[in-house]
């Protein structure tokens, strides 16, 4: 079965937190595949406890950022594999058919993949290390006034 460049750069940006673009490319046997959703399931687990107990909690603040950071990793994948040479993706994931072969090609599908990616990958990316930081400094002040008491 031939894999699909474009296919495999749009499962990576929508369904790449699941793991759906690892299971495409290697089949259901493939262990990181069926540990991505790990990172993802803690991080919306981190937002619930923020909309249930507040910011304040320091299981949300911690596990929140797990959630983008998997976003993040799965936009930047789907780059890479939308700026894969025809040539490297065909010997890689299709060694069966010629270099050039059509499954391997660069559309404006893939451009649309890998310009989606790179919007909401910055945005998660930016967004859960913002977040981190401030939970963090906000979390060092709280304990500085509380040894200054």
């Amino acid at each position: 079965m031939r894999k699909n460049k474009t296919l495999a750069a749009w499962l990576a940006f929508l369904g790449g937190p699941l793991g759906l673009h690892r299971f495409y490319l290697h089949g259901w046997s493939d262990t990181l595949g069926w540990f991505m959703p790990i990172p993802t399931a803690l991080g919306l687990y981190g937002i619930q406890r923020a909309l249930n107990f507040g910011v304040d909690d320091g299981w949300s603040w911690v596990l929140t950022p797990l959630f983008g950071f998997s976003i993040a990793a799965c936009a930047l994948t789907a780059i890479v594999y939308g700026l894969t040479t025809p040539e490297k993706w065909n010997a890689r994931h299709n060694p069966q058919v010629a270099p050039d072969d059509s499954a391997g090609q660069t559309r404006w599908l893939t451009v649309g993949a890998v310009v989606c990616s790179l919007l909401v990958g910055a945005t998660a990316l930016m967004s859960s290390i913002a977040y981190s930081f401030q939970r963090y400094f906000e979390y060092q002040i709280e304990e500085a006034q509380k040894i200054s008491q």
